[in-house]
């Protein structure tokens, strides 16, 4: 929503000035998203009189002039304008002064011999026209040396506003000024609109066609008709707003409807009376009509939308935009202007299936005031009347104008119970009626009051919408702040349940890691949950905002994956990334889940993999998953004593190099491996890309231990021992048996196994692989002998053998 601070003031009587506005605006809710003052760069520029114009001496197209800008005395100037004259009235810049038209700083300059102290200026140069064939001339009235843009009224500046979509009232000026004025910034100047006199017959019949069902997709249609108009350009200050708010003025009868869309929220249209062939309907479209629209281009329209036609066919998409045949031009001698209500719901699902976004369909689809569409009619008529001329006939009125009645029985402490904020009933009821509410009862007599709502105000519903304009008027920063409850009194510090802290913790476990945090959609595409487990209907979103985004992720790893190849498009193919966040296995509270998902593409390879058959190979592996995985495991403190690597894993990982994180079978907590080419090809992604995910409520939590007896951290003063066993083993063991196996050898001596080969071939059994693994014995009260380190290799291997069946490879 646009306006300027001239137009604002139509509406608001003030002192206030533009910042004291705009910072207002947005304390009350209507967000000011961009102000633009057009004076300010033409600050420098001010009217002048050419005292004395002569022939250069040197140059046979340029002259020397005398300027007088409102100084001491005429300043000379070299102009190269075929209009310069003696006695002309034009706009003048000194040196110092930018130049926007030409986007440089004006300097003395000699010119052919002679010097120059400044410049007349063409509108070209002044960045207002694209006339540059001359200088500007200025009436006779013009004040010599006066602020140009202030003389020329340009000193208007534009304010747009952000509007939510339930304050259509605001999608006026006229509602933006009411707003203002219940603020306290001036007094709201609620001009009544007088009825035009009743004139000639309408000779047209107009009625409308609908099932007694659809009646409510045009409750109201009213029409009036002017002959002998004289359509031409509209004033000079309508213009100069509409060109101010972005649109561009075409006719004075077009202008108008323009106009009063921004003025009072109230879209209207004009038709040329003379191209409306017989009687008007107002009805359904009908499959295989078509309709050329005012932008030009030709859409084809369906049973679901509603026009405006007459007996040649559709002459207008109703509430949206008009047709070329029956536009208004300057040849227009007689006009119909037409002022409607629609259905809110039918105009949004027009305009989105033709992909018309007109201001017309932008106001109707967030509702405009009922009551004001036949007062909009009288105001639009009195303004062709006066710009234009002719003879208004009656109005032709078909349907009913709807009266919503919308009543809320309100107790003012509703205030203070659900916004926190105390204030006095009397100026709660000022609120509420310089923002336009009835109010029946005493403010002061009882708590309780009953309040009707505007009917401009369709977004007010109950008792919760009052405490919003009340405290968004008297101003948020009245609300006192105070402490939240807590469960118990005796905890002075802040409270974060067990889920919310590990959310945290897994953060800054992946940043730690090397993984850029990344937020993604929480929807994915249909085809896409269902690659990766999800894709229910019961998870389908009712309304999405896009095709692509028509369900709830089953997982993280789909937004992550796409996030990685938009890097990769853009040449960052190397990169890891990491998301918290939530996940949606089903409709219920029990389907939400909190998950902690990275991914690693190209050569960004883990710091937590180290010695490993693979690491002669540069690009990411399933290993590089794993080790995110449990890094991030050990930072949230689970017991990943019992924690079971299972190979496979779901139908998005490689199956060969994938596994399944569980603390038995009945508790998997998430999956690390390589995505699957299959899904990469779905994605229309590249790998090598691995990832894991996991789901923290899964996670079980750690054993809680007293505060009297935490631990110190203990550091050994003696240099720890590393040893390699290379273990012969059936193929289908696992090689973390193996690791658990060595970590239960010795458990006061073993701090540490790895596995760093595994090797299938040449000088290995049929059946057989080789593991290799190293373990690091941590002495903590002396040196070890090697005869001790030899006993304790024994039991390792020992228990090695024992659980997995394995063998020490000679």
């Amino acid at each position: 929503m646009k306006f300027t601070l001239s137009w604002l003031k139509d509406h608001l009587e003030t002192d206030a000035g533009l910042l004291e506005i705009v910072e207002t605006l947005t304390k009350i809710g209507l967000e000011v998203e961009r102000v633009e003052d057009p004076s300010a760069a033409l600050r420098d520029f001010v009217t002048a009189l050419v005292v004395e114009a002569k022939p250069h001496p040197n140059a046979d197209r340029l002259q020397v002039c005398l300027v007088d800008a409102g100084g001491e005395r005429p300043i000379q100037v070299v102009c190269g304008a075929p209009n310069a004259r003696t006695g002309l009235k034009s706009v003048f810049a000194l040196p110092g002064a930018y130049i926007p038209g030409k986007k440089v700083t004006l300097g003395k300059g000699v010119i052919r011999g002679v010097e120059s102290n400044g410049m007349l200026c063409s509108g070209s140069e002044l960045g207002l026209s694209d006339d540059h064939d001359g200088i500007l001339e200025l009436p006779e009235s013009a004040p010599v040396g006066a602020p140009y843009a202030e003389w020329a009224g340009l000193a208007d500046p534009m304010v747009e506003i952000n509007l939510l979509p339930n304050r259509p009232d605001a999608m006026g000026v006229q509602g933006v000024a009411r707003d203002l004025a219940a603020a306290g910034l001036g007094k709201f100047l609620d001009r009544t609109v007088a009825p035009v006199p009743e004139g000639a017959r309408f000779p047209i019949d107009v009625k409308l066609d609908f099932a007694p069902e659809d009646a409510h997709l045009a409750p109201v249609v009213a029409f009036r008709l002017v002959r002998g108009v004289r359509n031409g350009p509209s004033p000079e200050w309508m213009q100069r707003r509409l060109k101010a708010i972005g649109l561009r003025p075409i006719n004075a009868l077009v202008d108008i409807t323009n106009y009063f869309a921004f003025d009072r929220a109230r879209p209207l249209h004009v038709f040329d009376a003379a191209k409306v062939q017989g009687d008007i309907v107002i009805r359904r479209a009908r499959p295989g009509e078509q309709l050329r629209a005012l932008d030009g281009r030709t859409y084809a329209l369906d049973s679901d939308m509603v026009v405006i036609a007459d007996e040649a066919g559709v002459e207008s998409l109703a509430g949206i935009m008009g047709g070329e045949a029956s536009g208004c031009d300057e040849a227009t001698t007689s006009v119909l202007i037409e002022s409607a209500l629609w259905d809110p719901v039918n105009i949004a699902r027009t305009g989105r299936k033709l992909g018309i976004n007109s201001d017309a369909r932008y106001r109707f689809e967030r509702g405009v005031d009922p009551a004001f569409c036949l007062p909009g009619l009288d105001l639009a008529t009195a303004f062709v009347l006066e710009l234009c001329g002719g003879v208004a006939s009656f109005v032709k009125c078909v349907g009913k104008v709807p009266q919503p009645d919308t009543r809320i029985a309100f107790p003012w402490s509703e205030v203070a119970r659900l916004a926190g904020l105390e204030i006095e009933a009397s100026e709660m009821a000022a609120i509420l009626e310089r923002l336009g509410f009835e109010l029946a009862g005493s403010a002061g007599n009882s708590d309780r009051i009953l309040v009707k709502a505007p009917s401009f105000r369709p977004d007010i519903e109950g008792k919760a919408d009052l405490v919003e304009e009340i405290v968004r008027i008297a101003g948020l920063e009245r609300v006192a702040a105070r402490p939240l409850p807590r469960a118990s009194e005796h905890v002075a510090d802040p409270v974060l349940t067990p889920l919310q802290k590990r959310v945290g913790a897994s953060k800054r476990a992946l940043a730690a890691g090397g993984l850029v945090e990344a937020v993604t959609w929480s929807f994915v595409s249909n085809r896409r949950a269902e690659l990766f487990g999800g894709g229910a209907p019961e998870l389908a979103l009712a309304n999405p905002i896009a095709p692509e985004l028509s369900d709830m992720r089953p997982s993280l790893l789909p937004g992550l994956i796409a996030a990685a190849q938009r890097n990769a498009d853009r040449g960052h193919g190397d990169l890891a990334l990491f998301e918290v966040g939530q996940i949606f296995k089903g409709a219920d509270e029990a389907g939400q889940r909190m998950a902690a998902c990275g991914v690693r593409r190209g050569s960004a390879k883990s710091a937590g993999v180290g010695r490993h058959w693979s690491a002669a190979t540069g690009d990411v592996d399933c290993f590089d998953a794993k080790a995110d995985a449990m890094a991030l495991l050990a930072a949230l403190g689970a017991p990943v004593g019992g924690l079971q690597v299972v190979l496979g894993g779901p139908a998005w990982f490689h199956p060969g190099r994938s596994a399944i994180l569980q603390f038995g079978p009945k508790n998997q907590i998430g999956a690390f491996g390589e995505i699957h080419p299959r899904v990469l090809e779905e994605l229309d992604a590249q790998g090598p890309l691995v990832g894991f995910e996991l789901v923290l409520n899964d996670i079980p939590t750690p054993k809680s231990r007293s505060t009297k007896a935490k631990p110190k951290l203990e550091l050994s003063e003696f240099m720890p021992v590393l040893r390699d066993f290379a273990f012969l083993v059936d193929r289908s063991v696992q090689a973390a048996d193996i690791v658990k196996a060595a970590l239960a050898g010795e458990r006061t001596l073993v701090s540490d196994v790895g596995v760093f080969d595994v090797y299938e071939g040449k000088g290995v059994p049929e059946g057989k692989k080789s593991v290799a693994i190293s373990v690091a014995l941590q002495p903590r009260e002396k040196t070890l002998t090697e005869s001790e380190i030899d006993a304790v290799a024994a039991k390792i291997i020992a228990e090695v053998g024992r659980k997995t069946g394995a063998t020490l490879r000679g």
